[in-house]
């Protein structure tokens, strides 16, 4: 290391400890990816962001579209709490739905950012489109079965959420953004409720 690295308290290389350089790495791009988008996302920004050389995301990871794959990989947490909101009595099912996507979209880090990240990544990558439909499609298999009528129902249901969280996380329409979750799930339940149950 350079004076002057160790002057300016600039430290690249490998992070000490088991597979920390891996998790930062990751940690970073899912941040920078669901900030950014795919197009915006470069290799050098992630590697900044990380603290490490760009040469050792490539090592871990062969490509930007390897990283994205593996950013887009959503936890069990957020798959759980779509599958719930489906459970229970019907009477209040539209709320379940909508708090549901609003608490896995816009809630932790470890749940919202792969969902981003997809979702931004969405509209210029095909892979990150190929994640997202698979992602909603299978949702909608678990809710509502091999249902014909059920599974349109829930796939304008999700189509009406996803246009609900595009609207406050990427394209941030101001009225939408500053709505709490509650005045959008007390707001837009009742709509949903009706799409789903009829």
């Amino acid at each position: 290391m350079t004076a002057h690295k160790e002057a300016a308290g600039v430290r690249r290389g490998r992070k000490p400890g088991p597979g920390s350089t891996r998790q930062a790495v990751l940690d970073a791009a899912r941040a920078r990816f669901a900030r950014d988008g795919f197009a915006e996302t470069t290799i050098r920004r992630i590697a900044a962001d990380a603290g490490v050389d760009a040469s050792q995301v490539m090592q871990f990871f062969r490509s930007k579209d390897d990283l994205f794959a593996a950013v887009m990989a959503v936890p069990a947490s957020a798959l759980e709490r779509f599958d719930t909101a489906f459970e229970g009595p019907d009477e209040h099912l539209g709320e379940r739905v909508v708090r549901a996507y609003l608490r896995a979209w816009e809630g932790s880090a470890e749940e919202s950012e792969p969902l981003m990240a997809m979702l931004r990544g969405a509209v210029g990558n095909e892979n990150a489109r190929a994640q997202l439909r698979d992602f909603i499609q299978s949702r909608l298999l678990h809710g509502a079965g091999d249902n014909g009528d059920a599974m349109l129902r829930a796939g304008l249901a999700a189509a009406m959420l996803v246009g609900v969280v595009t609207s406050r996380r990427i394209i941030g329409v101001p009225v939408i953004v500053a709505a709490d979750v509650e005045q959008i799930v007390a707001t837009v339940g009742p709509a949903i409720q009706q799409v789903l149950t009829g």
